[in-house]
Formats: C-alpha cells, structure tokens, sequence
C-alpha cells in the first residue's frame, strides 16, 4: 500500500463533534476523510428550531446547521463519504475501518459516533417529534413557557429533565410505569416537593395526540395495573428513558463502560493514535455545542500526535 492510500486522518461520525474535527484537521491541511454514516448530521437532523447555538441570533434549524458545518469543513478539504463502518482494527497501525463499500486505512482516527435517544416505539410519537415531542429539555424547554409539560421516566434522568422544564411549564407531569422512582433518593425527594410537578404513578403512553401542523395537544395513558385508559391534555412531551451511544462496532477494539460509552483520557482512548469525542464519550451534557468543542480537542490532539509520529 503506497503512502497517499493511507488517510492521516479518519473520523467516523458527521454530526457536531465530527465535522468540527473535521473542519480543524482540514485546516491543518490534513485532508480528513469523513465516514458519515446512515444519518449525517447525527441528532440535530431530526431537531427543528435550534436557538441555544451561538451565532445564530435568530434560531436555525438542525438539518440547516449540520449543513452548514459539513460545507465549511468540505470547503477547506476535508472528503465526505456517506458510508456506513462495519468494522475496525485497533490493534496495529496504520489502523484499519471496513464500511459497506470498502476498506479504508489511517494513521489515526476520530470517533464521534454520538447516541441516540430511547424512544417508546409509537407512530404517533414518531409522527409529532420536533413539533410537541422532544428527548432533550435543555434544548426545547424555552419553547414550553407557562404550557403544560409531560416527562416520561423514571430515573434521574428523567427527575432531572421534569425540574428543569419546571422554569418554564406551568405544570410538568411526570409519567412513570411503576409505583416508585428509580431516581436517587435525593432526585426523588426534590421531584416530589415540588409543587409545580405532579406524579403519574403505575401509567404509560399508549398514543400522543395532536393535529397537523399544530402538534401535539394530548396524551393517551393506560394504567399499568387495570389496563383503564384515560387522556391527558398536555402541550408537549419530553421522554427521559435514556440514551444508547453508537459504539457497538468499537466494542473490545477500545475502551468503553458498561453501558457503550467510550472511556478517555481528555479526547484519549486506550488506544494511542485513536480519538473520540461528543455523545459517543459525553453522557452528561449532550448537547452540540460541547460535541463541538469535543471536537476541536480531537481534531487538536490528533494532529500533534501526528506531528509526534513523524
């Protein structure tokens, strides 16, 4: 294999943290080769108005962003291949990245594979997502001021998403399968003083309703214990059950914890000369703007590691 075959740098992914990565390896005239994937974009390509980025004064949608990221990072060199990794080898360098086209090989790589939010698995909550259905109350809270909310879970996640939304909502329904939180006691106990919050105990979502193009207006519940259904009117619901990180290929090539997400050392994993950064590593913040500066420190560090390997 000739030298110009082998990529100095490979990063897989093409949301926020991907594509700023890109587009500072690009810069350091280190022509990145970008493994989109399935959903380029990531996350934000099924996110409607985003108004907590900066420099957009006036919101802008996340398909718009995305685009917007992937043209600047393409406009200073970096390649785009919306291909999908099937497999790698972390264990001798240069490394090796097998997608459904083809072989690739690098001299370092960048994972920024992001996760995916879990979902109740409902048409109609498919059907009103972006438009009164959301997974993320940090970035869709603001639209909620003096409405009435409904978060689904049950575990800190979910106690924490309810008490935010609890600035803007005039009512925040917690809507939990089983009659006690599995959230820490400390969670569960500021969930539970909380005037602005109600508890459904022992219930589940079985439709959201809504109109086109309004949204969403309501809910269908069921009781876990009678199987009774009953509506609920609510203007918007946010489901809290978790998040899955898109690293199964990864797995047993570098370091992850028990549920998927990849170990680090800053943008380090346990393998030298392999970076990883946004939600794929991030499971606390989530949010484009820190998959971003993720990003910028991958892209960094990779490049320095290069310069070191020379």
């Amino acid at each position: 294999m000739s030298e110009k075959e082998i990529h100095r740098v490979i990063i897989i992914g093409s949301g926020p943290a991907g594509l700023t990565a890109a587009l500072y390896n690009a810069r350091a005239n280190l022509a990145p080769l970008i493994l989109a994937g399935p959903e380029p974009g990531g996350q934000l390509m099924i996110t409607t108005e985003v108004e907590n980025y900066p420099g957009f004064p006036e919101g802008i949608t996340g398909p718009e962003l995305m685009r917007k990221f992937e043209e600047q990072a393409v406009r200073f060199g970096a390649e785009v291949r919306r291909e999908t990794v099937e497999a790698v080898d972390f264990s001798a360098r240069p490394f090796t990245v097998v997608t459904t086209e083809r072989e690739y090989r690098g001299r370092s790589v960048i994972v920024a594979t992001g996760a995916t939010a879990r979902w109740l698995g409902l048409e109609s909550e498919t059907r009103f997502r972006g438009r009164g259905v959301s997974a993320c109350a940090t970035c869709d809270g603001f639209f909620y001021r003096d409405k009435v909310i409904a978060v689904v879970g049950g575990g800190d996640t979910a106690a924490e998403e309810a008490l935010y939304l609890t600035n803007f909502g005039s009512r925040v329904y917690l809507i939990h399968r089983r009659d006690e939180l599995r959230a820490s006691k400390i969670m569960a106990e500021r969930i539970e003083k909380n005037e602005k919050v109600d508890i459904l105990w022992n219930a589940v979502v079985v439709e959201v309703l809504g109109e086109d193009p309004a949204g969403v207006h309501g809910l269908r519940l069921q009781d876990t214990l009678t199987g009774e259904e009953r509506e609920l009117s609510v203007d918007g619901i946010f489901i809290a059950i978790g998040h899955d990180p898109q690293t199964e290929v990864f797995r047993g090539a570098i370091d992850t914890d028990e549920d998927g997400y990849i170990l680090t050392e800053g943008v380090r994993t346990s393998i030298e000369g392999v970076f990883a950064c946004g939600d794929s590593v991030d499971h606390v913040y989530r949010q484009a703007i820190t998959a971003a500066g993720m990003g910028c420190a991958a892209a960094i560090e990779a490049e320095r590691w290069l310069e070191a390997q020379a």
